[in-house]
């Protein structure tokens, strides 16, 4: 395994802080400290904190952007979709789980134009998954639900792993993603 570059060592120390502190309640000297350096030596790595945040909750959003791309350019069925759309969410969150933990409230902080791009990327998930959730309610495999709720819900479970998983280390990633798709979609499925 490459080791990581000076810029990805302190965008995980700058995460980290964003998860621990808030975006607003890092400073720079913060990150620095966390990186064990001088605040004056990050500025030859990054512009700003700005670029700190922009740059990690686009690598996120990227992710789930081409983990969707991945699932729907796939033949499986809408309810094996749904099931690999947890598998991506547990692996992300197992993978970045400082990184993730910004996306439930720290992109707020992001500057245009980066803003309304997070905003499309996160938008077009969502309406990505939801269909796949219309899908599943249609081909018989879930309960009639309010799909709006539906995705809400799970979302927000997933959105919010990263917070449960930084307690709970101990479990494999393969046995919480098993549990992730037995919990969530057991409340949608219809029972034969």
């Amino acid at each position: 395994m490459q080791d990581k570059s000076k810029k990805e060592v302190i965008m995980d120390c700058a995460a980290k802080l964003f998860r621990k502190k808030g975006y607003k309640g890092t400073s720079m000297r913060d990150i620095a400290q966390e990186v064990g350096v001088e605040a004056a030596s990050l500025y030859n790595h990054i512009q700003n904190k700005q670029q700190l945040l922009r740059e990690s909750l686009m690598i996120i959003a990227h992710l789930f952007t081409k983990g969707m791309e991945d699932v729907n350019n796939t033949s499986l069925s809408d309810i094996a979709k749904f099931e690999e759309l947890i598998r991506l969410h547990v692996r992300l969150s197992v993978k970045h789980t400082d990184k993730i933990s910004i996306i439930t409230s720290e992109w707020v902080h992001l500057n245009e134009p980066a803003l309304s791009e997070y905003l499309q990327l996160r938008t077009a998930y969502e309406e990505k998954f939801k269909h796949i959730i219309k899908a599943c309610i249609q081909d018989g495999s879930f309960k009639q639900v309010n799909t709006d709720i539906a995705l809400f819900s799970t979302l927000s479970t997933l959105h919010w792993l990263y917070s449960w998983y930084s307690k709970n280390r101990d479990i494999s990633p393969v046995e919480l993603e098993y549990q992730m798709i037995h919990c969530l979609m057991d409340g949608l499925r219809i029972r034969a």
